[in-house]
């Protein structure tokens, strides 16, 4: 599966892990993501900004 861009409003990292298969595939069966782990401890680092809303 090919990388697609992030959408605005969502963590890059986030948004590899859950739809790209390859980020997890060196894992064992129910073995928990490290960088995952981290990331909800921590947090988010860098959310894609949205474009302004012009509703008018």
């Amino acid at each position: 599966m090919a990388a697609r861009q992030t959408p605005p409003g969502e963590c890059p990292q986030c948004w590899e892990h859950a739809h790209d298969r390859r980020a997890h595939r060196h894992l064992k069966p129910r073995e928990d993501c490290p960088q995952c782990v981290d990331h909800m401890v921590n947090g988010h680092p860098y959310i894609v900004p949205k474009k302004p809303s012009r509703w008018w």
